[in-house]
């Protein structure tokens, strides 16, 4: 891993949070990520399950951790199982966790090898009555291929049918929303990083650059400070591909008088950082990009004041319609008729926004967390508004990570990333 150790207090304090909501004589049990092959004898490079990381720190493929807060044995209430290194594996792909050190990542006291899992998973289970399952309940998710989990998930169910079974992603989603101050630090430092990267490229840009040449730049100075990459696959779009939401080609050329929208955000120590700026190709707004740049930063400035402990998700969407309805009447792109006559499943300003303006963040872009309950304090979320109008090449998006404070207004860790017009102008051409 090329981030710096995290404190295993925080993997501590999120078991205790997880194993306090299991029932009584239950067992919850997360695996890793597969290692996926993309042909002959070559992988992806490996990216770990979400919730077992959440849960332990285990940052390696073939884990598998496992949680009894009533096991008889007090050793096995937290266990750990992970491959058990070699000569081989060392020479050929570098040493894997010896004990101690994944006592150290992790906080746990237990630690197995993988080869000890049937044996001490089995003696457990006649302590049990339930497990829990890890499956995929995220309301975006489309996995088409099996997982280790749901290999896991179809076995133990043949193997001990008497057993009764539970979802542990009921209480991963409640508590995973709100986030520990070491997690807010990590998301912090992606973001310090996303920052970085965005103030490379401004003096770079300028017409007759390559969407793929802005992408490198990026990868460049994320690599440099200690990020794995992209957060998720980075949208650099000018001119009309601005207007197709999850453009990822990145393979046209930036003309003059052309904007340029990039949804780039670093990855530090797996949790996720997700930015969009917008600018002009040739380093200056002309009258009418300015105008609709700033309509769209007003949306985003009013909508981050709305997040507050209480709201409720769905209600706050469709306050920040209401003030994308007033900005694009002030534009002239929809008038009173539009929205006297809308439909109220699709209002008239979803023609130029017809995206959320809001989502979780954390260990994923789009990260667990209640949407039908209201926020929280320390709960972080995108607010990302924007404009496409595809008559003109032109789509405007401003996207800044931010964080719920039980009084006042939400933190903003994108504050140090440029988005003022001046200054955005200012060191494009310094």
């Amino acid at each position: 891993m090329k981030y710096l150790p995290i404190n295993s207090q925080l993997f501590i304090k999120n078991r205790a949070k997880f194993t306090a909501q299991m029932k009584s004589k239950s067992i919850a049990i997360f695996n890793s990520n597969d290692i996926f092959t993309t042909g002959a004898d070559s992988t992806l490079p490996f990216e770990q399950s979400s919730d077992l990381l959440y849960l332990s720190g285990a940052d390696q493929e073939e884990s598998i951790l496992l949680l009894f807060p009533d096991a008889i044995d007090p050793n096995h209430r937290e266990i750990l199982f992970l491959t058990e290194t070699n000569k081989h594996i060392e020479i050929w792909y570098g040493a894997k966790y010896s004990k101690e050190e994944a006592k150290d990542v992790s906080g746990l006291k237990t630690i197995y090898w993988l080869s000890e899992f049937d044996k001490v998973f089995y003696d457990l289970m006649t302590e049990a009555e339930s497990v829990y399952f890890n499956t995929n309940e995220h309301y975006r998710q489309a996995v088409a291929i099996e997982t280790r989990e749901d290999r896991f998930i179809k076995k133990c169910k043949a193997d001990f049918p008497a057993h009764k079974w539970e979802k542990s992603n009921q209480i991963l989603q409640q508590i995973r929303g709100v986030k520990e101050p070491e997690e807010i630090e990590i998301l912090q430092t992606a973001c310090d990083i996303t920052n970085k990267g965005f103030r490379r490229i401004l003096p770079f840009v300028k017409p007759g650059i390559m969407e793929f040449e802005i992408e490198a730049e990026f990868m460049h100075e994320f690599l440099r400070n200690r990020s794995d990459g992209f957060a998720y696959t980075p949208i650099i779009a000018s001119g009309y591909s601005a207007c197709v939401l999850h453009y990822i080609e990145n393979n046209k050329e930036c003309k003059d008088g052309d904007m340029l929208l990039m949804d780039v955000g670093a990855e530090y120590a797996n949790y996720s950082s997700d930015m969009t700026r917008t600018i002009p190709v040739n380093g200056r707004f002309s009258d009418r990009q300015k105008a609709i740049y700033n309509a769209v930063l007003r949306v985003k400035n009013e909508a981050t004041k709305m997040l507050a402990p209480g709201v409720l998700w769905a209600e706050y969407q469709k306050e920040v319609g209401k003030i994308m309805s007033s900005e694009l009447l002030g534009l002239g792109l929809i008038d009173k008729v539009d929205v006297q006559n809308e439909d109220p499943n699709w209002p008239a300003y979803k023609k130029y926004f017809m995206h959320g303006t809001s989502h979780h963040m954390g260990l994923d872009t789009h990260d667990y967390g209640q949407l039908k309950l209201p926020m929280k304090a320390n709960m972080v979320f995108t607010v990302e508004p924007g404009i496409y109008i595809p008559e003109e090449n032109m789509g405007i998006r401003l996207e800044d990570d931010v964080v719920v404070q039980k009084t006042g207004e939400p933190i903003n860790l994108m504050k140090n990333i440029p988005i003022e017009v001046e200054e955005i102008e200012d060191l494009m051409n310094s």
